[in-house]
């Protein structure tokens, strides 16, 4: 990844998460990847993540799944890793699965 040179930011307005890089072209960057959500209370639901193509490979991906998931840690809010890149990356990052909503034990009685 020595050749992109990543900011990734929450655009509450889109409902993801972007990966830019700041190294490319334009004052904001090009969008190497995102990562949409949706809110449900204080749980952030990661429904689906798109890298593209001419960034395959070069780490985008995992930096924008770290970063999101930092920023949701700073919040105190829980995730719902709906999408599968982020919860296979959460099941090799066992530090970030302390995130991820456990449902309540169930109270219910026969």
């Amino acid at each position: 990844m020595a050749d992109v040179s990543l900011t990734v930011t929450d655009v509450p307005s889109r409902r993801r998460y972007e990966a830019r890089d700041a190294g490319a072209g334009g004052a904001d960057g090009t969008v190497a990847g995102f990562a949409e959500y949706m809110l449900a209370g204080e749980m952030v639901v990661f429904t689906h993540t798109e890298v593209d193509p001419s960034y395959e490979g070069k780490g985008v991906g995992s930096a924008l799944v770290r970063a999101s998931l930092d920023d949701v840690r700073s919040r105190g809010m829980v995730v719902l890793p709906l999408c599968p890149f982020y919860k296979g990356w959460i099941q090799r990052h066992p530090e970030y699965t302390d995130l991820v909503y456990q449902r309540p034990p169930s109270t219910a009685t026969d």
